[in-house]
């Protein structure tokens, strides 16, 4: 029975959602997270899926919806970080676990994009937080007790769209350093750096390996890291102490690699080098303890710092997890009382990571003639208590309810009836 239960509470919402039709936005504060600034009290009207105009006193067209802002903040819609996000539903149920591989051989070719499902009930979750895109990735995680162990590359990812859409062109490459994989290379974060050379020089110089070779690679997964390799997709390497972090700067200067540092809690102390070397850092600005020796210099000024020496940033929770993405939000703000400015804290939710993950076409600012992805807000998006009243995927009204609201209101509505007795 309770498996029963459980299967019923994640059935997919079969929610009518709005045709994108014309609408009209009077009145807002837009933050266009551009060279335009933030503009007061201006109309913003979408048209056919995109933003088709901006400016003042607006004509509303025939049939057009009209919202009236009063005042309040229209922004990009959000980044939800990189998540198990359409690959993992909750962590009791297995079955619906796709984001790692256990195979115990190194497999740069395994995509978990293949696995998102479009129908996943935390994208509405999500999407009342005023999340409009992610990344949907792989851990490299180890076996469990007799299990086959993962390997430092974890496989590979792409940007989810939370309308369902996903973008094949947006594939980044996930590998996995430090002490924290010590156990997916022999015991030693040395091996993780020679396993990786090791990997490309198998495809830098195939005619170097005699028959009997070793080898870590399939042909497969030869050819996808020789694509990485090329510049195609960024590669995010998943580190912390400022040591590897030096030797991944190394490491992708040497082979031309398109690198991005996720975690990254010690990352203010090589941010000169960073920002020299143009590698953008994925960080949680709550990461503040040192829980161990590779985040001794973990700090709340991470982001601030790092923001400073010009390096870009993005936010993602550490919890790969994909039901608390929606809480970025407060993230961004503990950033901002630590010395991040307001608009650099939103650009780490919007343009940043939508410009890191090669989406800047469709997501991360607001300008005429761009796709329609924005947020209405209750008040300051950087503040816990806000609330997103309206949110647009590619000019569509997205439904402002959740399997959870759902639930909520139809037991609401029996203990009113209940009571009314």
């Amino acid at each position: 029975m309770r498996m029963i239960a459980l299967l019923t509470a994640l059935m997919p919402i079969v929610t009518a959602v709005a045709a994108p039709g014309a609408v009209l936005i009077r009145n807002a504060t837009v933050h266009t997270v551009s060279a335009a600034g933030v503009l007061e009290h201006t109309d913003l009207l979408i048209s056919e899926g995109k933003i088709a105009d901006l400016g003042h006193d607006l004509k509303a067209p025939a049939g057009a919806e009209v919202i009236e802002a009063n005042g309040k903040p229209v922004t990009p819609g959000l980044f939800g970080g990189l998540s198990h996000l359409g690959i993992e539903e909750i962590g009791l149920e297995s079955s619906q676990d796709d984001y790692s591989l256990k195979l115990g051989s190194m497999r740069p070719e395994f995509d978990v994009s293949l696995a998102f499902n479009p129908e996943s009930v935390i994208l509405g979750v999500a999407r009342l937080g005023g999340i409009t895109f992610a990344v949907v990735s792989p851990s490299a995680e180890a076996g469990g007790k007799g299990a086959p162990g993962g390997t430092i590359i974890a496989g590979q990812g792409a940007v989810a769209q939370l309308n369902g859409t996903l973008d094949p062109r947006t594939h980044a490459l996930f590998v996995d350093f430090g002490g924290d994989a010590s156990a997916l290379s022999g015991g030693s974060r040395a091996a993780q750096f020679m396993l990786f050379e090791q990997a490309i020089g198998e495809v830098r110089s195939p005619k170097a390996l005699l028959p009997n070779d070793q080898r870590l690679l399939t042909p497969a997964g030869r050819q996808t890291l020789l694509e990485y390799l090329a510049g195609t997709g960024p590669v995010v390497f998943d580190v912390d102490r400022a040591a590897d972090i030096r030797q991944v700067i190394a490491l992708a200067k040497r082979e031309k690699l398109r690198a991005v540092i996720k975690g990254g809690q010690e990352a203010w102390r090589l941010a000169p080098e960073l920002a020299a070397a143009h590698i953008p850092v994925v960080l949680n600005p709550l990461d503040d303890l040192p829980e161990s020796f590779d985040v001794v210099g973990a700090t709340l000024e991470n982001a601030a710092r790092l923001n400073r020496a010009g390096v870009k940033i993005a936010f993602s929770l550490d919890d790969p997890q994909s039901h608390n993405i929606r809480k970025v939000r407060q993230t961004a703000g503990i950033a901002v009382v630590h010395g991040l400015p307001p608009e650099a804290g939103l650009a780490a939710m919007t343009t940043n990571p939508a410009e890191i993950f090669g989406v800047a076409n469709r997501n991360g600012s607001i300008a005429r003639g761009r796709p329609a992805d924005l947020v209405l807000w209750s008040g300051d998006p950087l503040e816990v208590t806000t609330l997103a009243e309206r949110v647009f995927i590619e000019g569509q009204s997205q439904p402002m309810q959740s399997r959870q609201t759902l639930l909520r209101d139809r037991y609401l509505e029996k203990l009113r009836a209940h009571a009314a007795r």
